[in-house]
């Protein structure tokens, strides 16, 4: 399998505009809503996972993914620092207890991958640990998708002038500058270990269960729409979408129910 290169991304074309954007997301929209239902009628499992750099537009994503399903039938885990009570345990023990139930979709904004990105840049984990941890994660994975679950994983790739241009919009936006803390710029000043990193996630955790997606997301409008339909072609491959049939016996009710609603008009 090939894995991504970061160096390699190159941006997609542009909408000529928002009606343009709005119309094409709108269509994936639709088809994620019939996975969905798809999905909780075959009592299915997706597991989707979004990593990227800070200010990539994970978060902006995600929100046009779920925007019009049923929120019954998903769950969205924004993933941070480990608790004192889950530090003490195998770092993936917290993803565990988040897997999604027959018929739901856990959606990872950020992921098991911190291991090998942000506990390895940052020196949070020792070498030998976030190492051993690339096989961890794809024995993880496999186990996962041997059990039927459906595992997505999608990168957002932005410059590190594009970084610096969203930073300084949320400065500049009362309600955006929550978004944005010190590890954000720590984490910009060792944008170069992190590329590395990332590169070398890529190669050992791409498998044909379970393979990377990596988006240039300069553009948000092209990235967003590019995540959703890349979500979409994965979670409907081998899935009938048709709607299942109706059970003959309240076919029979209902139309007996609604007949006789009529007659009394």
């Amino acid at each position: 399998m090939i894995a991504p290169r970061l160096a390699r991304l190159r941006p997609g074309p542009r909408f000529r505009d928002k009606a343009d954007y709005e119309a094409a997301l709108a269509k994936l929209q639709r088809k994620m809503l019939s996975i969905q239902q798809a999905y909780w009628h075959a009592k299915r499992r997706a597991v989707i996972v979004f990593e990227g750099w800070d200010a990539a537009g994970k978060g902006g994503a995600i929100r046009r993914l779920t925007e019009r399903l049923d929120p019954r039938g998903f769950h969205v885990w924004p993933i941070g620092a480990p608790t004192a009570e889950e530090q003490g345990t195998h770092y993936l023990y917290r993803f565990w207890r988040r897997l999604p139930a027959p018929g739901l979709i856990a959606i990872f904004d950020r992921s098991w991958y911190g291991r090998v990105l942000v506990e390895r840049v940052e020196g949070l984990a020792p070498p030998r640990a976030w190492k051993r941890a690339y096989r961890e994660i794809v024995e993880f994975e496999r186990l996962l998708a041997e059990d039927g679950a459906r595992v997505v994983k999608v990168f957002l790739h932005i410059t590190p002038q594009e970084q610096l241009e969203r930073f300084a919009e949320r400065m500049e936006t009362p309600e955006k500058r929550w978004k944005l803390g010190q590890a954000d710029i720590d984490a910009h000043l060792e944008y170069d270990a992190y590329f590395r990193a990332a590169d070398d996630m890529f190669a050992k955790t791409s498998w044909s269960g379970a393979p990377w997606k990596a988006i240039h997301a300069d553009s948000k409008w092209r990235a967003r729409v590019d995540a959703l339909a890349h979500v979409v072609d994965e979670l409907g491959k081998g899935v009938d979408l048709s709607p299942p049939p109706l059970d003959p016996d309240f076919m029979k009710a209902a139309k007996r129910l609604l007949d006789g609603r009529k007659r009394k008009r």
